[in-house]
């Protein structure tokens, strides 16, 4: 049985303009769980990296328990985390947990076709296909970012949860890769969203370099 809950030190594998990082870097400043954990800074894309040693995946952010197991996805480390804090928990139980959890999917899924858009343009050599392909995680992320600013006011109005969390690192990170995508200009409720949540300390903190 893995005991989260043991006491020690916890180590995160990081890379500071990982989104994914960038998300459990926000849940431990929200949860006050940041001092409890050790940065490993990491280059998973580096042939030299001793970063399979802990996880097979050979990704980050992956976070290493007091007892050495590890825990190797955002969304499985901040559930882990959120049983080691004493404040209200981020992962929200009755009515407030499928919403919370949509938002979550739905965050995940614009980060991940964000990444998507990087890894064919820095890799791939441009065809009929990539082009294809490309165009989809662009849709993806339009379809999902016009849903949300439909659905703005609710948003707004959600408490705080690993949802909104989720939807605001994607939407950071959608700028920060893709400042050419201007989608704040055509979503001027989501983009009001955005800019409030972006003043908590969390996310001022948690802030990547420059490109």
């Amino acid at each position: 049985m893995i005991d989260a809950s043991a006491s020690g030190r916890l180590r995160l594998r990081y890379s500071p303009t990982s989104p994914f990082v960038r998300k459990v870097m926000v849940f431990l400043h929200e949860t006050g769980l940041r001092d409890r954990v050790d940065l490993v800074p990491t280059d998973a894309w580096s042939p030299e990296t001793d970063l399979r040693q802990d996880t097979p995946l050979c990704k980050v952010p992956a976070l290493i328990l007091p007892d050495g197991t590890v825990m190797p996805e955002s969304t499985l480390i901040c559930d882990t985390l959120d049983h080691l804090h004493d404040g209200p928990r981020l992962f929200p139980e009755g009515p407030a947990r499928v919403p919370a959890l949509r938002l979550l999917a739905l965050g995940d899924g614009v980060i991940t076709a964000c990444v998507v858009r990087i890894i064919e343009g820095r890799y791939r050599t441009t065809d009929d296909k990539q082009a294809w392909w490309l165009g989809r995680q662009t849709a993806a992320i339009a379809a999902t970012l016009d849903l949300l600013e439909a659905e703005a006011a609710a948003l707004a109005a959600a408490p705080l949860s690993i949802g909104p969390l989720t939807i605001a690192v994607a939407l950071s990170y959608l700028s920060f890769r893709f400042p050419g995508d201007a989608w704040a200009e055509t979503r001027p409720a989501l983009a009001a969203w955005h800019e409030d949540f972006c003043k908590r300390p969390s996310m001022v903190a948690t802030q990547p370099p420059a490109a």
